[in-house]
């Protein structure tokens, strides 16, 4: 198959974004519902509606300037990095708040590497199909590559024990209750050490051998799907 140019590059990569995106967030609304929160559900932040979870900066801004940018530039990606706007969680509404926020937390990167495994099916199915129609199945084998790719590092990004990603949750539910609420407090400060890192690029190089590995092994997948 032809090589795509960085602009195809980057225009590959949006659609998988912005379902990563939309459906972490939805997953960890559907998961405080079935937890007994029902604050998500009443504000209506459980549609599947892109639109109703994209950040102008987060979802826009950034990712366009620690991905696209650099791949303009020099050819080569950068670290992929945003956020969406957070689904509300009122943590007082769960059954058992300190458990149950773990496991809402674990749902958005759980979502993420269901998708990353849908994105393989994408994928597997485009090279096959290249086979006989090329100009229907390349489109398909890259966004299915750039979909393993986007959510296998959302997953693992979302996992790291920063506040207020998705691993601080499950940190402070390992915690003492008084540790926890020393966590949740400097949420704030974390998110400005977490931009710090992306920035800086400190913090892709601390995930990207994980995310590497989680991308390698959902390309197994596809080259097992090919056999």
């Amino acid at each position: 198959m032809q090589e795509l140019t960085d602009i195809q590059r980057l225009v590959v990569s949006i659609l998988p974004l912005l379902f990563a995106i939309t459906l972490h967030e939805v997953a960890h609304g559907w998961a405080a519902l079935r937890f007994g929160d029902t604050t998500a559900l009443q504000e209506g932040r459980l549609s599947l509606n892109p639109l109703h979870h994209i950040d102008p900066i987060g979802t826009v801004l950034v990712p366009l300037l620690t991905f696209g940018l650099p791949l303009l530039l020099t050819g080569q990606p950068g670290f992929l990095f945003g956020w969406a706007k957070p689904v509300p969680v009122s943590m007082h509404r769960l059954r058992r708040p300190r458990r149950d926020m773990a496991w809402v937390a674990l749902a958005g990167p759980c979502a993420n590497l269901a998708m990353a495994l849908g994105w393989a099916l994408v994928m597997a199915g485009g090279a096959y199909f290249a086979q006989f129609l090329p100009l229907a199945g390349a489109p398909l084998f890259y966004v299915g590559a750039a979909g393993i790719l986007v959510n296998a590092l959302f997953a693992v990004l979302n996992l790291f024990p920063i506040p207020p990603l998705d691993g601080s949750r499950v940190l402070a539910a390992l915690l003492p209750p008084r540790a926890a609420a020393v966590l949740y407090r400097y949420e704030r400060e974390g998110m400005i050490l977490v931009l710090i890192l992306a920035a800086s690029g400190i913090l892709g190089r601390l995930i990207w051998p994980l995310v590497d590995l989680v991308n390698r092994l959902f390309l197994t997948v596809v080259l097992l799907l090919l056999r």
